[in-house]
């Protein structure tokens, strides 16, 4: 019956989809038809690339996404067999079979080629989240509209601190939790809980554009610390005239936009740095859940003893760009003061999708998604790095810090980076210059490319593209010296 079944899967290598993608659909769809039965054999996957003239891994990631869900599992030495699954989701798929999703044309509903730290939202699973909307519509309907607490979703918030322990590995509480309207969101909402006009604050140089208008629009003032390569700023550029910031912004887990964690030795220094002068860090933890090879640092958080760190998590980049929640982490006895801020400002987060976003943590569907886009991502970035290294090398360099959704690419050349930064746009590409993420210390000129929310296929027109814009701009500038 499963030979049968599988002789009619075939695959197009000009669809958005990846071709693992949709060996896993065509596998799903005839498990979920009955076609494929329970305990049913799948095919060795050598033997089954060669039959649809695929690479054997390719094949392996299908019947990976296929174990992670629940429709495969492999028995050591035997093979891979479908499971036994519930009668009704065999009656749902008979009575109606699933439509794929739409695909993605550029233009404004897709991110122009090299646009930064944005998931692919061709791979988000919208049938997985659709059925945990659906949970919470039939089972706490009022929860999508009303929230039973100003900091937000209760059952988000306790599914959150269970999300920290095991994938951060630091304890909080539900109280603690704020769901905020993304990273900025929490930012925003620490500093109107904490700061006051004039007060100082830590800025890392380069660093997040957006800090470095919200700092002086609250009346605050900036300080710089400059990034280095060792690991990100350094704690011994806020010793130097004895007035210590009250806040020190952060990104240790990849400084951005360099790249890079920071060393261990570094976070206690600056944990020690904050604890004797009374100031607080707020660590911004984006896209940690992306680290392709090694054991990740613990987060600052976890390494805390003093109550001096405000913890940011983000579900817009690693998730979804269009689920607009974030979250913060407030040391336990400073959790009445932010909700006097919640109760005067609000936090600004949609109600609607917390309840069913906490279904999807307490579920596993969240970090099985995760777990899936972190191999293709780290696929996807070491095509990006060939693609670099083959088109592009006499023009850039770049560092691999095996993390992120982002790569810096320095010049080789003294190029003005926003210049190149709109040629590149003329021509389709969407490209952040270097230099706009510098406020104080010379800026090597470079270019901030992401890689995540583009195929194979995208990236090699996208790299093209680029070099012939290097090399335009290079003939245009020999042309310009003679």
């Amino acid at each position: 019956m499963s030979d049968a079944a599988l002789l009619s899967i075939a695959v197009d290598r000009n669809a958005p989809q990846p071709l693992f993608q949709q060996v896993y659909e065509e596998i799903r769809q005839r498990i979920l038809a009955g076609h494929l039965q329970p305990r049913a054999q799948l095919p060795p996957t050598r033997q089954f690339a060669q039959e649809l003239g695929l690479s054997r891994s390719t094949v392996t990631a299908a019947y990976e996404q296929l174990i992670c869900e629940g429709y495969a599992a492999g028995q050591r030495g035997s093979g891979i067999y479908v499971t036994e699954l519930p009668e009704d989701s065999l009656q749902t798929a008979t009575a109606a079979p699933r439509r794929p999703a739409p695909s993605v044309r550029h233009g404004a509903d897709r991110p122009r080629p090299f646009a930064a730290g944005i998931p692919d939202m061709r791979l988000f699973p919208y049938e997985k989240w659709a059925q945990a909307v659906a949970r919470t519509a039939r089972a706490t309907p009022r929860h999508l509209i009303l929230s039973d607490d100003v900091f937000g979703d209760g059952e988000l918030r306790s599914a959150i601190c269970n999300h920290l322990s095991e994938w951060r590995g630091f304890a909080a509480t539900p109280e603690q939790i704020v769901i905020t309207a993304g990273a900025a969101g929490a930012i925003d909402m620490v500093f109107r809980s904490l700061a006051r006009p004039g007060n100082r604050v830590a800025l890392e140089d380069p660093g997040y554009a957006p800090l470095r208008s919200m700092v002086p629009s609250l009346g605050l003032t900036p300080i710089w610390m400059p990034a280095d390569r060792a690991g990100g700023a350094n704690p011994d550029a806020l010793r130097t005239d004895g007035n210590a910031p009250h806040l020190i912004c952060l990104t240790p887990s990849h400084q951005f936009p360099c790249g890079g964690a920071m060393p261990l030795a570094r976070r206690l220094d600056f944990l020690e740095t904050a604890r004797q002068a009374g100031s607080y860090i707020i660590e911004d933890d984006f896209d940690s859940e992306f680290r392709y090879s090694g054991r990740p640092i613990p987060a600052m958080a976890g390494l805390d003893e003093a109550g001096r760190v405000l913890y940011v998590g983000s579900f817009s980049k690693v998730f979804s760009a269009h689920v607009r929640l974030g979250y913060l982490v407030v040391p336990e006895p400073l959790v009445p003061r932010f909700r006097q801020t919640a109760e005067r400002f609000g936090v600004g987060a949609s109600i609607m999708p917390q309840r069913p976003l906490a279904d999807f943590l307490k579920t596993g569907e969240f970090h099985r998604h995760i777990r899936r886009m972190r191999r293709l991502y780290a696929d996807r970035r070491k095509h990006f790095f060939d693609l670099v290294d083959r088109h592009l090398s006499r023009y850039v360099r770049y560092t691999d810090h095996q993390a992120g959704m982002t790569v810096l690419l320095s010049f080789l050349e003294k190029w003005d980076d926003n210049e190149i930064a709109c040629n590149a746009a003329a021509r389709g590409l969407a490209l952040q210059p270097a230099s706009a993420f510098y406020a104080r210390q010379p800026s090597p000129p470079g270019l901030l490319a992401g890689f995540t929310a583009f195929d194979v296929e995208e990236m090699t027109a996208a790299v093209q593209t680029l070099a012939d814009v290097f090399r335009d701009y290079r003939r245009a500038d020999t042309d310009a010296l003679n």
